[in-house]
């Protein structure tokens, strides 16, 4: 039911009708990797059209669930909202298992049925307490593997949103947001309190480039623009929110300078928010459109050049570089960029001109 696209010796091939996950051949549940080049990483995709979407079953939600099921000492998460009973479940079988689970919510979620069902059972779950939100999106398995994206474990974000996962093995990636996390949870800071301690903010897997970024402490802004300037062919990018006037100039001096600008706008984030940088794109050429969903068109993505992709819980909003919990990653690899431009196609075409 969800759209998922097999990357093997660096081919593409898609389907159209079911679930297909990112460097493995797997059925709903990924199966091992093929070999040690393409089994580092699974990228997923929602497929809110499909009308098999309202039954809430066959999501990248129980792809997740599935790796929980399997983990063997630790589950620790960080997440905006939680209500799909298949992450619930499995979390609460881990903890069962005697495994160390926690979590860190944003407070004005902690009541739901989901999240309280955890608590009663003795899962430690903390709620931000901040005016500003605990927007961040991951969650981290045996400190080996990452798993994170635009996704919220709600019903809405797995099945009727349009959203990414991607799931990333890695002990250093795993240490930056074990890291991240202890922050939160251990230190009981958020937002401005915390600090930038991430061990490894770059590194290599399998001879790709990642770069890691928690917000507000690393400035992903400057880190994102510099992505954005270093385009030669191409910028895509989705997004929910867009308010981030620096941004928005960065990408008409590309497009000025010849760099094809094309992106997709949340209708319903341009309709209620006074602040979006829809229409100054727009006035300046850039090809940029509402996005054609009913419910949220809820990516964080950009993709540069065919080589890079900017994904996470990051907005392109100044409360995402200033006030949030937020998480980001800049990966430096060509296939998984082949796979985001394939999910911007298909959220393209579906726009509103």
């Amino acid at each position: 039911m969800i759209k998922r696209i097999l990357i093997l010796l660096a081919m593409i091939f898609a389907t159209s009708a079911c679930s297909t996950a990112i460097g493995s051949v797997v059925g709903i549940t990924p199966s091992p990797p093929l070999d040690n080049q393409s089994g580092w990483y699974e990228v997923y995709f929602t497929e809110p059209n499909n009308p098999k979407a309202t039954t809430f079953r066959g999501g990248p939600d129980e792809a997740l669930a599935a790796a929980i099921e399997q983990a063997r000492v630790s589950v620790v998460m960080a997440i905006y909202d939680l209500n799909l009973w298949s992450i619930q479940d499995a979390l609460i079988l881990a903890h069962r298992r005697g495994l160390d689970v926690r979590l860190v919510v944003e407070s004005d979620n902690m009541d739901e049925q989901e999240v309280q069902d955890l608590k009663t059972e003795g899962i430690e779950v903390l709620g931000d307490r901040h005016e500003s939100l605990m927007h961040d999106k991951f969650v981290v398995i045996d400190r080996s593997e990452v798993w994170t994206g635009s996704m919220n474990f709600t019903t809405g974000g797995g099945y009727l949103d349009n959203n990414n996962l991607i799931r990333l093995r890695s002990s250093k990636l795993a240490e930056d947001y074990t890291r991240e996390f202890e922050q939160m949870f251990v230190n009981d800071a958020f937002s401005k309190e915390k600090h930038s301690e991430t061990p490894y903010p770059t590194f290599t897997i399998n001879g790709s480039a990642i770069e890691v970024y928690f917000s507000p402490e690393d400035g992903t802004l400057e880190h994102i623009l510099e992505a954005v300037n270093s385009a030669r062919e191409s910028i895509y990018f989705m997004a929910y929110s867009f308010t981030s006037d620096e941004l928005r100039a960065a990408l008409i001096e590309q497009a000025q300078a010849g760099v094809e600008v094309r992106g997709v706008f949340d209708e319903d984030q341009y309709k209620s928010n006074s602040g979006t940088e829809f229409e100054a794109l727009a006035e300046a050429g850039v090809d940029v459109r509402l996005d054609g969903n009913t419910h949220l068109m809820h990516h964080k993505v950009i993709i540069i050049d065919g080589q890079k992709v900017i994904t996470g819980s990051y907005n392109f909003s100044n409360n995402a570089e200033y006030n949030n919990d937020e998480n980001t990653l800049i990966i430096h690899n060509p296939d998984i960029a082949g796979v985001y431009i394939n999910e911007f196609q298909l959220v393209y075409e579906e726009t509103e001109r």
